[in-house]
């Protein structure tokens, strides 16, 4: 068992060396279409560069190297790298603080529960890790990134739907909050039942719900009565309501304006969310869908950020269809923290 009393995993809100994210490279996992991601993901680095963000691209191959340099110029520091797709969310390392300097957290990973087995998922973490020059910290046990929020002080949200469910790691409420609190040092972990229909993660928090500061987190409210979330976007608002973080403070519940009922291009409800935002220096990319509401969730998430930019940018590629895409900006990228 680590002594894991002294880790700190920083806020995502803390200044930060790089944000680390990936180049669709296999038309294959895109219904043969790379040109949509690729959009979605320039736009995202173009934002990143544009407020002084240090991006590092990985890609994979000639053909990816090659476009990601035609579509980015010197926005983005292009690395080498193997990955079965851009996940790094939940592929790639959790960068975190000890006394002796930065590590990086490894967790098992199982294709989020043996549903998208792709070569060398498994193994781009630890590719990061050596590339920043950061040591390794493994686990055994099967964690994405996205499927836990930090506060920076001992909280940690996360979902029933994705840690209990029998195709992770078996656990119970008990064994996860051990296996949490031994990675991460955590003092409290803070409980929503499900994410957003369709979500192909099984739920990830970062799709609903988010610290913004210590014990400040936002979520979302439906968007209209077709909105096929509004009642678990609801019960995410009464248990966020609810709860103290480790420090015994109520927290305090930001409500934005949801996407509301988002089919994508073969009929499915997708989900779609504001909350797949990724804060980094000076700036927090918000994912946008063309909806009715996204100028309202911009709005209001500009009155969370006073002291940022917030900008949306669109993410319907990302998105995608089928099996391919399903996640946003968040999903994508790995913030490394400056030490």
């Amino acid at each position: 068992m680590n002594d894991n009393s002294a880790i700190t995993v920083l806020p995502e809100w803390a200044p930060q060396e790089a944000v680390w994210t990936a180049w669709p490279a296999d038309a294959g996992e895109w219904n043969g279409d790379l040109g949509a991601p690729r959009r979605d993901v320039a736009a995202l680095i173009r934002v990143l560069a544009e407020h002084g963000n240090k991006v590092r691209l990985l890609v994979n191959g000639d053909e990816t190297e090659a476009s990601a340099r035609a579509a980015l110029g010197d926005s983005a520091e292009l690395v080498p790298a193997k990955y079965g797709d851009i996940w790094l969310r939940d592929t790639g390392p959790i960068f975190a603080l000890r006394p002796e300097g930065a590590v990086a957290l490894r967790f098992a990973t199982n294709s989020w529960g043996g549903k998208y087995d792709l070569p060398d998922d498994a193994t781009v973490g630890d590719d990061i890790a050596r590339i920043a020059g950061t040591p390794v910290q493994r686990y055994a046990f099967v964690l994405e990134g996205g499927a836990i929020d930090h506060d920076g002080c001992g909280t940690i949200l996360t979902t029933r739907q994705t840690l209990l469910n029998p195709n992770r790691n078996g656990w119970d409420k008990e064994e996860a909050e051990i296996a949490l609190r031994e990675a991460f040092g955590a003092g409290k972990i803070i409980w929503i039942d499900e994410g957003l229909k369709n979500d192909h993660t099984d739920g990830h928090i970062d799709n609903i719900a988010r610290f913004v500061g210590e014990a400040k987190v936002v979520c979302q409210s439906p968007a209209g009565p077709d909105d096929p979330n509004a009642a678990t976007l609801d019960a995410i608002a009464g248990t966020l309501a609810a709860a103290t973080d480790s420090d015994g403070r109520q927290l305090q519940v930001i409500r934005i304006p949801g996407v509301g009922r988002y089919v994508n291009p073969a009929g499915e409800i997708s989900p779609a969310s504001h909350m797949n935002f990724l804060i980094a220096n000076g700036v927090v990319v918000v994912p946008v869908y063309g909806t009715a509401t996204q100028d309202a969730a911009l709005v209001a998430l500009r009155e969370v950020f006073p002291d940022r930019k917030v900008v949306g940018v669109p993410s319907r590629g990302l998105l995608g269809s089928g099996d391919a895409g399903g996640g946003s900006f968040h999903c994508i990228t790995q913030q490394e923290p400056r030490q």
